[in-house]
């Protein structure tokens, strides 16, 4: 779980340096445009990249972050699988990672190994 975070993660700020190194080096149609998005890819990266250490140290804050991104993830998987050629495999690899990550994340097993309680009932209620 915490390794498709990482992969998640590191994905992201990959395409983020790419997309600087190309509006700085390349000839983009808007180069101020492809250094804000590279730049912005590469802050959204560190989210997941955070979030994965985190639960690779057992950490009960880790969860939240981590379920946000793979939430994010499925909007952009579900755009991908509309679109045409290679796109389509990405989006159903992000799709798989995204719904597995979900799934481990949601996890009762998990959920006891980050420390994390279940909602409070008062006795007798």
């Amino acid at each position: 779980m915490a390794g498709l975070n990482a992969l998640e993660g590191a994905a992201l700020v990959v395409g983020g340096i790419y997309m600087v190194v190309m509006g700085l080096l390349g000839r983009p149609d808007s180069p101020e445009q492809a250094e804000m998005g590279g730049l912005t890819l590469i802050a959204l990266g560190l989210i997941p990249l955070f979030a994965a250490r985190g639960l690779l140290l057992r950490r009960g804050w880790s969860r939240g972050p981590a379920l946000v991104t793979q939430l994010m993830a499925l909007p952009v998987a579900w755009t991908l699988l509309r679109s045409q050629g290679a796109l389509i495999p990405a989006g159903m690899a992000l799709a798989a990672v995204a719904v597995t990550a979900l799934v481990l994340l949601l996890n009762p097993a998990t959920t006891r190994a980050l420390g994390i309680r279940g909602p409070r009932t008062t006795p007798g209620a």
